[in-house]
């Protein structure tokens, strides 16, 4: 069983037929046991010194919590930096609009494209991820200076106050065992998010072909209410990211796959600033 998150569905840090985590055999704090280590053998990136009872650190370039902080902080420090840039070189005015949005959706449409071929290579590629990371700021600072100026203005400082909030949280209760990622729970998101985005491409579908606002799951009390549940989603994926990450460590993973961590939690992070961004507006363009 995989991660929602597509990062680690495609190459994550599952062992044997199963989710990590979700067995009964847990690693031991001297070294994961051999035969429920997914790098212990049969693994190309897999320490060379996989005896049971090894110490962790004696086996070399494995995967530590400090190295997905670090990734992670180089990844969104790029999503922040360009956001930034974009924000202030691609004017929202009447006049320069149009342009902007065009360079805007130019962006993510590489960014989707970077994201896709990152998760489907055998191994993390530094420059796909920050390059990836480059192109989504500039779509979400575009789009933050279009809302802020034509919508609400300070709503982006609430929504990324808010979204802040949200990893603080889910970060929390992990840690301190509210939160319990097990098959129940991955059954439950998996299907809550297949769900929510079947329902946000009929939205889109209506839209494109019958304008408005399609079925109205993007503005008013639905569009309030599936920014909720957009945002809870979130969350979830971000539980789901922090066991993958746990377990990667437990289980000794090579180093270089904190480059995937940090993609995916920088993925998870912008699905929630981007859902936080548009209830925000909907609260604030109501009143």
């Amino acid at each position: 069983m995989r991660s929602s998150n597509p990062v680690f569905s495609r190459r994550g840090f599952s062992r044997d037929n199963g989710y990590a985590g979700f067995n009964a055999q847990q690693p031991q704090a001297g070294g994961p046991a051999v035969g429920t280590n997914p790098y212990a053998t049969g693994n190309p990136y897999a320490p060379q010194d996989t005896q049971l009872g090894a110490p962790q650190q004696a086996r070399g370039n494995v995967m530590t919590i400090d190295d997905v902080v670090s990734r992670t902080a180089m990844t969104l420090g790029t999503v922040v930096l360009t956001a930034v840039l974009s924000w202030l070189l691609l004017p929202v005015d009447p006049a320069n609009l149009g342009k902007s949005y065009g360079i805007a959706i130019g962006a993510a449409l590489v960014a989707l494209v970077l994201s896709l071929v990152q998760s489907f290579k055998r191994k993390p590629s530094p420059a796909l991820i920050l390059s990836y990371a480059a192109f989504e700021g500039v779509f979400l600072g575009v789009i933050s200076a279009a809302v802020s100026t034509y919508i609400a203005d300070g709503v982006v400082i609430q929504a990324v106050l808010g979204t802040m909030a949200v990893f603080a949280g889910v970060l929390i209760a992990y840690k301190m065992g509210w939160i319990r990622v097990n098959r129940r729970f991955y059954g439950f998101v998996m299907a809550a998010a297949m769900g929510f985005m079947l329902l946000m491409v009929t939205n889109l579908l209506f839209a494109v072909f019958a304008g408005g606002d399609g079925l109205g799951f993007r503005s008013g009390g639905l569009g309030i209410l599936f920014g909720v549940i957009g945002i809870i989603l979130g969350a979830c994926f971000l539980a789901l990211d922090f066991k993958q990450v746990e377990d990667g460590v437990n289980y000794g993973a090579p180093r270089e796959e904190a480059w995937l961590a940090a993609f995916g939690l920088t993925m998870t992070l912008v699905w929630i600033y981007l859902e936080m961004l548009r209830l925000l507006s909907i609260l604030q363009g109501d009143d």
